[in-house]
């Protein structure tokens, strides 16, 4: 996950995860300024305007989805590590910015308007058959078996990060990466015995 390095990127941060919470992209710009610290000039010193804020915030989505891709392309890994670390870099973000999913459905809703909102569902779809083909490369089976399979994979990943009941859950049991590396190969291993 990228790090913040400046009053610009802490106000994208601070926006995908009002958006999260608020599970819609349309958060006004003073509540994106008082949760990021900022004035509302600043927002509109970097942005200029609400829909310019959204695109870059999709733009820092991606940028942050590409770390996925990056662990994919470790040649050092092997498919089992290069899964469950993908998979641990996708929790981490997930519980960073809860609710980031409305993200990707904002953008499946546009994508048909806006060049940035057809980059992320083509960038998700990508992750996903990727996400899949390894899946399938570690536990062979029929075509059925394998959708099963990566179905349950994608939702024991995405699920107990956007669930908001759950935060006990996410803050005893996923709050530290080594506990979300255990619960992610425990979750490989029972999809093998299965």
């Amino acid at each position: 996950m990228r790090e913040l390095k400046s009053i610009e990127e802490r106000i994208l941060d601070r926006a995908q995860y009002l958006m999260g919470i608020n599970k819609t992209c349309d958060i006004s710009i003073r509540a994106i300024a008082k949760e990021a610290n900022v004035n509302v000039s600043a927002i509109n010193y970097y942005f200029r305007t609400k829909e310019e804020m959204v695109r870059m915030v999709k733009e820092f989505y991606m940028a942050n989805t590409r770390t996925v891709f990056d662990i994919l392309e470790q040649e050092e890994y092997g498919p089992e590590e290069k899964l469950v670390l993908a998979a641990n870099e996708i929790m981490e973000y997930s519980l960073r910015f809860p609710g980031n999913m409305v993200i990707l459905r904002d953008s499946v809703r546009l994508a048909g308007e806006d060049e940035t909102s057809r980059r992320i569902v083509a960038m998700s779809q990508e992750l996903g058959e990727r996400l899949g083909k390894l899946l399938q490369d570690l536990i062979p089976g029929s075509e059925a078996e394998q959708t099963r399979k990566y179905m349950i994979f994608m939702s024991a990943v995405n699920y107990p990060t956007e669930d908001e009941s759950s935060v006990v859950f996410k803050e005893t049991l996923l709050g530290e990466k080594e506990d979300r590396l255990t619960y992610l190969k425990l979750l490989v291993k029972v999809l093998r015995s299965g």
